[in-house]
């Protein structure tokens, strides 16, 4: 993709891992691969996977931005299923990228596809050939190289200390993010997975407080009205609720379900007194709303955005 920060890569799988009973890595290479850069932390792509029948993704070859258009303008039959991930690990000797996938049942096109993945399957990555490309959301002021600034260049208080939730669509980026994080850095991080076996080893120099919380061995609290509908997330927001949190200059960075991320930012801004630029909140998905729904909504709220400046 010219002058862009991005371009597709034509994969193939080298490998599948069953990691635990909601997690499958699968290993993508291919000598294109030899121009892909990762940003770290919560590096962003997108995977385009063939629909049923296909033996390859039909995506959109743009040398430009347009990619988005006209993979939305194609046959949704037919164009590759898009979905966003995080990347897990990436080498270069040889070139590999490791991407985590939560597994959810046959739910979604993408948890069947990851849970029969093989080698030699095709996919299609919509990656960064640079490692400044906007794909990168953890960006704590004066942490690990990041300008204490804002984007106009305002000063901003250089973080102290950080605070990480996430449930398991977000435990990559988790993992990546520990991982990043400079020698000594304190970070409090809670972790909400389904099963026991899904708890994971994060290496990291940082500081850092991890609580997992297992929704098999700790009960959702009783709702508080009769009729009303446990959230996903529950145990996490009461969590963060209930805990006592470094003092300084904190960096938070909330990700997973949307309902649960947008609770956790309004305690945080609103009960904890954290600045709003200092909470990078991310809904990776929403209960009862499929990605290719929440695309189609985006959609429409841009194209009503752009409608109401022609007026």
């Amino acid at each position: 993709m010219a002058n862009t920060p991005y371009s597709f890569f034509d994969l193939r799988v080298v490998r599948a891992e069953r990691l635990s009973p909601s997690f499958v890595r699968v290993t993508f290479g291919g000598p294109e691969l030899a121009s892909f850069v990762n940003g770290g932390r919560d590096q962003r792509l997108k995977i385009f996977l063939p629909q049923p029948g296909q033996d390859a993704p039909v995506v959109p070859r743009s040398a430009d931005l347009s990619w988005y258009p006209e993979w939305r303008a194609m046959d949704p039959a037919v164009r590759g299923v898009m979905r966003t991930y995080t990347v897990r690990e990436h080498r270069r000797d040889p070139h590999e990228v490791d991407i985590d996938f939560a597994l959810h049942g046959d739910t979604g096109p993408a948890s069947r596809w990851a849970a029969t993945a093989a080698p030699g399957d095709r996919v299609t990555l919509l990656g960064p050939t640079a490692e400044e490309n906007g794909g990168v959301d953890f960006q704590p002021p004066g942490l690990g190289g990041v300008p204490a600034t804002d984007a106009r260049g305002n000063p901003r208080p250089a973080t102290t200390w950080v605070l990480i939730t996430a449930d398991e669509t977000a435990l990559p980026a988790v993992a990546s993010t520990l991982a990043w994080l400079p020698a000594g850095t304190p970070a409090k991080v809670w972790i909400e997975v389904q099963h026991a076996e899904d708890r994971q080893a994060l290496p990291t120099k940082a500081d850092a407080d991890v609580t997992w919380l297992v929704r098999d061995e700790i009960p959702a609290p009783e709702p508080a009205a009769p009729d009303a509908q446990l959230t996903h997330g529950q145990r996490t927001l009461d969590a963060v609720r209930a805990a006592e949190l470094p003092d300084g200059t904190p960096y938070a960075w909330v990700a997973g379900e949307s309902s649960t991320v947008r609770a956790l930012r309004r305690h945080l801004v609103g009960e904890r007194g954290f600045d709003r630029k200092a909470v990078k909140f991310t809904g990776y998905w929403r209960q009862g709303t499929s990605e290719d729904q929440l695309l189609d909504q985006e959609a429409d709220e841009t194209d009503d955005a752009a409608d109401a400046g022609d007026e």
